[in-house]
């Protein structure tokens, strides 16, 4: 009826997958120590967001599109490294420690800015589109004339368990922040980790390449 084949195959893979840390898996990290859970929930949702729209991509054929265009493959790369780096150069010359509690803490974070920057952190990795038209297809059934619908239907089924490991991960990471917020000198090197971490993942993307 779905045209989905080896589901729990599939179910099992991509948990696994999810565990397996990369880019998206830091950025939230960093957003969640650095600012703390709220900070970190809205980056998984930022990223999920983006996440969705690769499945989109991947459903109606145009990751395809990405695949096999070389100058297109290389467009999204270094838009999405340039991005990595803008955030961490902001992040080494933010002279703000880390935000307190209280109403002033809430005041001071951009939450919408923390949406944006997970969404585009993942919407500029190429290889997240490779990913899905690449791995999505082998739970495929060749003969279902409709290959939208279980591309769809695998894609929210992997962005749904790789979600909820994300915010396992994005709670887990503010118990830290929660420690380490009020000392002044701990915040100011925390900023400055985050940020050499964004930037060591802007290099990471502009070297990646198809294969």
């Amino acid at each position: 009826m779905t045209g989905i084949i080896h589901f729990e195959t599939f179910l099992l893979a991509g948990i696994v997958l999810n565990l397996t840390p990369g880019n998206d898996t830091i950025f939230i990290l960093t957003k969640s120590i650095g600012q703390g859970k709220k900070a970190g929930i809205i980056s998984t949702l930022g990223i999920g967001t983006g996440s969705i729209v690769h499945t989109l991509l991947a459903a109606f054929g145009l990751s395809i599109i990405i695949a096999k265009s070389l100058l297109l493959f290389n467009i999204i790369k270094y838009l999405g490294a340039a991005y990595l780096l803008y955030i961490g150069y902001k992040m080494l010359t933010n002279k703000i420690p880390l935000n307190t509690v209280g109403i002033k803490y809430a005041k001071s974070v951009d939450y919408l800015k923390i949406y944006r920057d997970g969404f585009f952190t993942n919407l500029l990795n190429p290889k997240v589109a490779l990913f899905f038209i690449a791995f999505l297809p082998q739970f495929i059934d060749p003969s279902f004339r409709n290959a939208v619908l279980p591309f769809l239907l695998l894609g929210i089924t992997f962005i749904t368990t790789g979600t909820i490991w994300c915010f396992i991960l994005a709670i887990f990471a503010s118990g830290i922040f929660k420690k380490l917020k009020d000392n002044k000198k701990v915040s100011t090197y925390i900023n400055r980790i985050c940020g050499l971490t964004f930037i060591g993942l802007g290099i990471k993307v502009a070297f990646i390449d198809r294969k």
